[in-house]
């Protein structure tokens, strides 16, 4: 079917619009993921939300709102371990996640049958946003894309040097707190378009080209929102022309580009 008939169905534009906001949402998160070098934070609350998934399954309620809450509530608890524990943060995510997971896992024998939206969120499933799931993750990335805004440049001396910027006098726990608190709602928004399995790598892929291609910070946070909304629209054109799952397709384009990116700062340099 030609991609302009498709675009005239709804749930293909909510798609659309799910994917751009969810770019711009991740980018703009991604660029202080890669300085604080906490990838595997992203990927680590990721798999801690299968057991809201499995309990909300299990309860018969919508599984959005209920991983949104757990998975909240997992980063405030590694925050919070962070400050009483001599652990590392990778060390608390990695215990954390492994233990929300087989939690997740051992809920999942108790759902009978078959269960299609467990499945979507193992491994992504954007075409099955529904009106609801939309305007919830436009509400809540707003709210975030606002405090990033007036945080920016709290977060960005924050990322750079925590001893400096408390220095500075930003308040780097309070700072630091809700960072883990917006990047575990837009994770768990995003596990919807990309699935648990592949979503940590829309947070990592496009800061890491626009740290291939940029210059300056400024340059740095434009380039990483374009390569995302880039990589969405082309992953879901090709998912959609080939009937390919929609999550992989993303994540091969963005790793194409990064591929593509790479040689050319190579060739340039």
């Amino acid at each position: 079917m030609p991609l302009l008939d498709l675009l005239s169905f709804p749930f293909i534009q909510r798609t659309i619009i799910a994917g751009l906001i969810l770019g711009l949402l991740l980018a703009c998160l991604g660029v202080y993921v890669t300085l604080k070098k906490m990838a595997f934070f992203g990927d680590g609350i990721a798999h801690a939300s299968l057991a809201g998934i499995a309990i909300a399954i299990l309860a018969g309620v919508t599984p959005m709102p209920v991983a949104l809450v757990w998975s909240l509530l997992v980063a405030i608890f590694i925050f919070y371990l962070e400050k009483k524990v001599k652990l590392s943060t990778d060390s608390l995510i990695g215990i954390l996640f492994t233990a929300s997971m087989a939690l997740g896992v051992v809920l999942m024998r108790f759902t009978p049958g078959y269960q299609p939206d467990l499945v979507s969120y193992l491994f992504g499933s954007i075409l099955s946003i529904q009106t609801f799931d939309l305007w919830l993750t436009a509400g809540i990335s707003a709210a975030i894309l606002l405090w990033l805004f007036i945080s920016f440049r709290s977060l960005t001396f924050l990322s750079l040097s925590e001893e400096s910027a408390a220095v500075a006098g930003i308040k780097v726990s309070l700072h630091t707190l809700l960072l883990y608190i917006s990047l575990a709602l837009a994770t768990v928004l995003a596990v919807k378009m990309l699935g648990i399995v592949l979503v940590s790598a829309l947070l990592i892929i496009p800061p890491a080209i626009g740290r291939i291609l940029a210059h300056n910070f400024k340059q740095y946070f434009t380039f990483s929102i374009i390569v995302a909304e880039i990589t969405i629209l082309v992953g879901l054109f090709l998912s959609l022309q080939f009937d390919l799952p929609s999550g992989a397709s993303i994540v091969l384009t963005g790793t194409a580009l990064f591929c593509l990116a790479t040689i050319f700062k190579r060739r340039t340099a």
